[in-house]
């Protein structure tokens, strides 16, 4: 069985198109054995399209599951007893919402690997932090929506933990403007999802009239641009208009699902989103076909990480393409894309774009 340990240490942006398809060959053969061989659901769905998951097929022949499938079935691949952790999909209300349950490993696992990401560009040591969202949010530990998830991942990797939002959701500007100067010589992390950043930060900063010293802050936000692309506020103009109010320079943009936790994709410097070691992408057709480089369709995700459920190859309901592979300009190797929007018809349900105020 594939241990995502035995690569933890490597540098996440670190093999090379021929490395990392070997190690993907290997891993998704492994994975996929375990998950047909654990859940009678992905059994079954294997079994009606005739794969044989014994034989090691190319990375694009192996099938992959409709995220909408977590939806309206409990996919398991462990004794229930095992699962420590529940966590569900963000969702508008009248949605129904996908159940991701997580046993100790494949929540442990999660951890590490966001770490490792994450650190990768912030630096290794933890930094104090400021979260851009309420406290009330993460209270149940046992049940995450992917709102509270990611709050609670990226908590972790930072210290004094002060939270922007009060209880009722309204902007503390004096518990911020006292963290900030506490912390004015120092670097700090800031983490929010991207509408909640642009309503309840940016926008209350503004309308106060004063800067806060943010200038060796890091941002990492995520969530969905929809909401915000409603107001014309595009990548540039948010990171554009976040520098203005706190002279804040490096915001990462991060793409990310709860059904693949950890195994994220964060923008670099050059404004693409890269696939770390532990990650992949792959654009279909809509005849579910590989599409080559620079050319849109639906996007695939691989994930090294799932264990107690089958989701580590997924179809999203997104749609993107690849720009290139190991020659971006930031120098990380992997694959590298962009994200242009939801499919026609999908259901809304990004962190920032699900959210709304009461």
């Amino acid at each position: 069985m594939f241990d995502i340990n035995s690569i933890i240490d490597l540098p996440p942006f670190s093999l090379a198109k021929r490395e990392k398809a070997a190690l993907y060959t290997d891993a998704l053969y492994e994975l996929t054995k375990h998950h047909y061989a654990n859940c009678l659901q992905y059994h079954k769905i294997l079994d009606t399209l005739g794969f044989d998951p014994t034989i090691k097929h190319t990375i694009e022949e192996i099938p992959f599951i409709p995220v909408r499938l977590f939806k309206d079935y409990e996919l398991l691949s462990v004794e229930k007893s095992q699962i420590i952790k529940t966590m569900t999909s963000s969702g508008t209300t009248g949605q129904n919402v996908s159940r991701i349950f997580l046993d100790r490993i494949t929540s442990t696992n999660q951890t590490k690997v966001l770490t490792k990401i994450v650190s990768s560009f912030t630096g290794t040591k933890r930094l104090p932090m400021l979260i851009i969202d309420t406290k009330s949010v993460v209270k149940d530990r046992n049940l995450f929506s992917a709102r509270g998830a990611g709050i609670l991942g990226f908590s972790m990797l930072g210290y004094d933990v002060t939270y922007a939002l009060d209880e009722d959701m309204q902007f503390d500007f004096d518990a911020v403007e006292a963290f900030c100067n506490k912390y004015k010589d120092e670097n700090i992390l800031l983490f929010g999802f991207t509408y909640m950043v642009w309503e309840y930060f940016y926008k209350k900063v503004a309308k106060q009239g004063k800067q806060l010293a943010l200038e060796n802050g890091i941002m990492l936000h995520g969530g969905g641009w929809k909401k915000l692309s409603e107001q014309a506020v595009d990548n540039d103009t948010f990171k554009r208009h976040l520098e203005n109010v706190c002279g804040i320079k490096k915001v990462y943009n991060y793409y990310g699902m709860v059904e693949q936790t950890g195994s994220i994709f964060i923008e670099c410097e050059a404004g693409f989103l890269h696939s770390s070691i532990f990650s992949d992408v792959i654009i279909r057709h809509n005849d579910f076909s590989a599409r080559d480089m620079n050319e849109t369709g639906l996007v695939q995700l691989m994930s090294l990480l799932p264990l107690s459920y089958p989701g580590h190859i997924i179809l999203s309901e997104d749609t993107g393409e690849i720009i290139g592979e190991d020659n971006c300009s930031c120098g990380r190797l992997g694959k590298f894309f962009k994200i242009n929007g939801r499919i026609k018809n999908a259901e809304i349900r990004g962190c920032s774009d699900t959210y709304t105020s009461k």
